[in-house]
């Protein structure tokens, strides 16, 4: 069938689009699917360290989306968390029965523009479903416009076996909630708005018919369950909620195929999101295509892979031809908001999003977090992109507290924990490790001449100074509810966020970056403030395994770092805070690799006695589920965050995390990010020991990271380790579970790792620190 609809066969009438669709406000709203295969923006050249309009690559782009379960799922416009859509995705009406895309069909997803060696160029994407019946298979090719608010869905379908009559189905969650939406179908475009953002649908050739209802009661979806769409509502009228909008596609015989494109605009009116559309495809959508790839003089994604000076050379590290190294390099960038500049998020994702209430606004993980911050600069740097992590530099001083910070009425030099990418406020606990990384990623990028001493000197009174201040002298917090005293090294959160004590890694990070400070503060001439902070290192250095290493422990020869100490005392088995459903229990009996961090940073020699002491504990892998932490999956070294961590599916029930409450059923998964963390402790200890050949270390921790990406070449946040009921997705070992993906910081570890390789240098040592402690 041609792609302009001739040669349709015979079909049903279409229904009337006459009436107001009833049910409002329909089922409650959840988000879908957080384990993405595909996720995408469009490549914006900054204009004087900023986005604004008129550069070198036109308008800035502000629509993000993802893909999962082969179906387009969250799409964003506007800040990077301000999500517009749940998920578009087909129904097909086939002659034995109704068949859902997502549901019913096996999926296939792809880089649609990539190099001869395979290796992607762009975040443009292509997406086959089959319909696990074998009656059809879906096509679509997705990217946005560079040049203006839209996103495009090139969709084939091909009947296999038997009839079949395809329908569109876009559920919008405008203004990032399910709850509150209106819309209006018509065979020409389908709208849905709340407020003033606005979508409309625009298809290249009219549906067959349209309709706008519901969800659960009046919506396309729920209509069709007989095979016919029997109601075709053309608005919501008054009533809004959670809505969904339809339009049919005519009926192919089998052997025929048909090609349509549709074209999403947003805008802050119904008029400006059709207008929209209208540019994108007013302007061809071949050329779209190749704008957003920089094709020819085209300025696009091509352009910044190629800007990537360390690229090539740290991808011959990989052990796939590259492929993961510039899939992670066009990750990193796409979860960047495109109206802050370098602000940089944890992940394009909401965890666990298909059991996540989307009645309230919910950023999920589309937010900013100081730690996860410092990962993903450090890895773009290490690519070899020096703007993007210096507009990140710059951006910080709006996630610092300040006496003018809105409601504080405490110590100020600290990072807030979690934040829109606008500083507003979401999260406010102190931690520690959060207040140190913004100092060392600044004194790199001295290092690296990428900020210039009188830019140092300006940041360190500005943002430096006080959060050094804050690392030797603490404070007590006083916003929203925090009213904590913070004693430093004491932290009130490590890095997991969920205890309060003497963190290995929290402290790694605290004397790194003190010792960076000092360094800075002399460059600066306040040698006062240097001494300060040295001394202060130097104290909390020297104390690190009377505070935080026992000798009387549960496992093993009773030598080993702890996760966390409550107090100063290692060996008095005092019991850490229930978290996650998860029972107090005696903090020696909790390990995790934190202790790894202390090298890492250059605290502690890749040999310290404490560090090998605590290798055997950390690797054992015999010890009962609740407590291990080591899992070789597939034969890849595999780590949970620690012992007794409750943040993951239920080993009970198989459901998604905190479905149902907090149960102590629940446990969180293996991280790949630990894969890469011992991978560079690994490195360390074999480069302290003269080895030439590091090929044993590419071969267990580089492909064991590359083991854990998904099909589109995306790492997620947790891999599923087989323990206790299997979920309902039938995850296997290794795979990427339901929790985030593309997680950032595991593509941030990816490339720091590929990057030390190629370096036979631990990316993120600090020189200054490791000649003062680990020598």
């Amino acid at each position: 069938m041609s792609p302009d609809g001739g040669g349709q066969a015979a079909r049903d009438p279409a229904p009337e689009i006459v009436s107001v669709a009833p049910g409002a406000p329909g089922d409650a709203p959840t988000w879908v699917n957080a384990a993405k295969t595909g996720a995408g923006a469009s490549y914006e050249a900054y204009v004087d360290g900023q986005y604004r309009d008129g550069g070198r690559t036109g308008d800035v782009s502000r629509v993000w989306f993802s893909l999962a379960d082969g179906v387009l799922t969250e799409t964003m416009y506007g800040l990077i968390h301000e999500a517009q859509i749940k998920q578009l995705r087909f129904a097909v009406v086939t002659d034995t029965g109704l068949s859902v895309e997502g549901t019913d069909t096996d999926s296939r997803t792809e880089y649609l523009h990539v190099d001869a060696a395979g290796r992607p160029l762009s975040p443009a994407w292509r997406v086959v479903t089959t319909d696990r019946q074998g009656r059809y298979e879906i096509e679509k090719r997705i990217f946005t416009d560079p040049d203006s608010q839209a996103l495009v869905v090139r969709a084939t379908v091909r009947a296999l076996a038997g009839g079949i009559t395809p329908y569109v189905l876009l559920e919008p969650h405008m203004a990032n909630t399910g709850v509150g939406d209106s819309g209006e179908a018509g065979q020409g475009a389908l709208y849905a708005s709340e407020g003033d953002v606005h979508l409309a649908l625009r298809p290249t050739w009219p549906f067959e018919t349209a309709s706008v209802g519901f969800v659960g009661v009046s919506d396309g979806l729920t209509d069709l369950a007989d095979g016919r769409l029997d109601n075709a509502y053309g608005t919501t009228g008054a009533g809004t909620g959670n809505i969904m909008l339809t339009g049919g596609l005519p009926r192919l015989e089998p052997g025929q195929s048909l090609s349509r494109d549709f074209v999403i605009g947003f805008g802050s009116t119904r008029t400006a999101a059709s207008s929209a559309a209208n540019r994108t495809v007013a302007a061809g959508l071949d050329e779209v295509l190749a704008r957003f790839n920089g094709e020819g003089d085209r300025v696009g994604w091509e352009d910044y892979i190629a800007s990537l000076t360390d690229l090539p050379r740290i991808a011959e590290q990989s052990t796939d031809g590259g492929r993961l190294a510039y899939a992670s390099a066009l990750m990193l960038k796409v979860q960047e908001d495109r109206t802050h500049a370098g602000a940089l998020i944890a992940s394009l994702s909401n965890p666990w999003g298909d059991t996540v209430n989307a009645t309230e606004p919910s950023t999920g993980y589309k937010a900013v977090w100081p730690r996860d911050f410092y990962q993903v600069a450090m890895a773009l740097l290490a690519l070899g992109d020096t703007e993007t992590p210096l507009a990140a530099f710059r951006y910080l001083p709006q996630v610092q507290v300040r006496a003018d910070t809105p409601g504080n009425t405490g110590a100020t030099g600290w990072f807030l924990q979690k934040t829109h990418v606008d500083g507003e406020i979401e999260w406010v606990g102190v931690q520690l490790d959060q207040t140190a990384m913004p100092i060392m990623l600044g004194w790199k990028l001295w290092k690296a001449g990428i900020v210039s001493d009188a830019e140092l000197t300006a940041m360190y009174g500005r943002m430096i100074r006080p959060a050094a201040d804050f690392l030797v002298d603490g404070g007590t917090a006083g916003l929203l509810w925090n009213d904590r005293r913070i004693t430093p090294p004491w932290t009130q959160q490590e890095r997991w966020e969920e205890q309060e004590g003497y963190s290995p890694s929290t402290t790694a990070a605290v004397v790194a970056g003190l010792t960076v400070a000092a360094d800075i503060a002399r460059a600066s001439g306040d040698p006062a403030s240097a001494a300060r902070y040295q001394a202060a290192a130097d104290d909390y250095a020297s104390k690190i395994e009377a505070r935080m290493f026992t000798t009387n422990g549960e496992w093993g020869d009773g030598d080993y770092f702890l996760r966390l100490s409550r107090n100063e005392d290692p060996d008095d088995k005092a019991p850490l805070g229930e978290n996650n459903g998860q029972p107090a229990l005696p903090e020696d009996r909790i390990i995790d690799g934190g202790f790894l961090e202390l090298v890492r940073y250059g605290v502690r020699a890749p040999d310290a006695p404490s560090i090998l002491a605590t290798l055997p504990e950390y690797d054992d892998q015999t010890r009962e589920a609740r407590f291990r932490v080591r899992y070789d999956l597939n034969g890849v070294p595999g780590f949970r965050r620690y012992g007794n961590d409750g943040y993951g599916e239920n080993t009970d029930t198989g459901g998604n995390y905190g479905v149902g409450g907090m149960t102590p059923g629940q446990r969180g998964r293996v991280w790949p990010i630990f894969t890469g963390e011992r991978g560079h402790y690994e490195l360390a200890r074999a480069l302290q020991a003269g080895a030439t050949d590091l090929s044993p270390i590419r071969d267990a921790y580089v492909r064991g990271m590359e083991s854990f990406a998904n099909g589109g070449l995306l790492l997620p946040e947790q891999v599923w380790d087989g323990v206790g009921h299997p979920t309902p997705r039938g995850y296997r070992p290794g795979q990427g579970t339901d929790s985030a993906t593309p997680l950032a910081w595991t593509h941030a570890e990816y490339v720091k790792l590929l990057r030390s390789l190629a370096d036979r240098a631990v990316w993120d040592r600090y020189a200054p620190v490791e000649e003062r402690y680990a020598r």
